[in-house]
């Protein structure tokens, strides 16, 4: 019986490593997606990108990386980060979520984007 438990904890013990780091990268996919849409939700609303970049690094982490882009009246933000944990350290594991945002000052007025549900500051986030 010693010999089986011998053998079998050091199985288990991978198992539960790997399981810690995917919930890890998960929970870290989750971070940067919300930090890409707020960043390009700011950009959209007219905040100039120092701020934006505070809101992503404030909703994404301090190890977050953000870059954005103008692509005509659409504002992107791209958002990477690596998986944390002593797995992710050992492993280059690099996450990356984009989100876009159409400018509300475009289109027929800076007065007709409402920025609720279904408006042009709806971001979307891709993997």
């Amino acid at each position: 019986m010693t010999a089986e438990f011998a053998v079998a904890l050091p199985a288990v013990l991978a198992l539960l490593a790997m399981l810690l780091a995917g919930a890890a990268a998960g929970m870290t996919q989750l971070r940067i997606e919300d930090g890409a849409r707020a960043g390009a939700r700011a950009l959209a609303r007219g905040e100039d990108p120092a701020a934006v970049e505070r809101t992503v690094r404030t909703l994404a982490g301090g190890s977050a990386a953000a870059s954005v882009a103008a692509d005509g009246e659409w504002f992107n933000v791209t958002v990477t980060d690596r998986v944390p944990g002593p797995l992710g350290a050992s492993i280059p594991w690099t996450l990356t979520a984009r989100a876009a945002a159409r400018s509300e000052a475009a289109g027929t007025g800076a007065g007709s984007a409402t920025g609720g549900v279904g408006g042009p500051a709806r971001g979307r986030a891709a993997r």
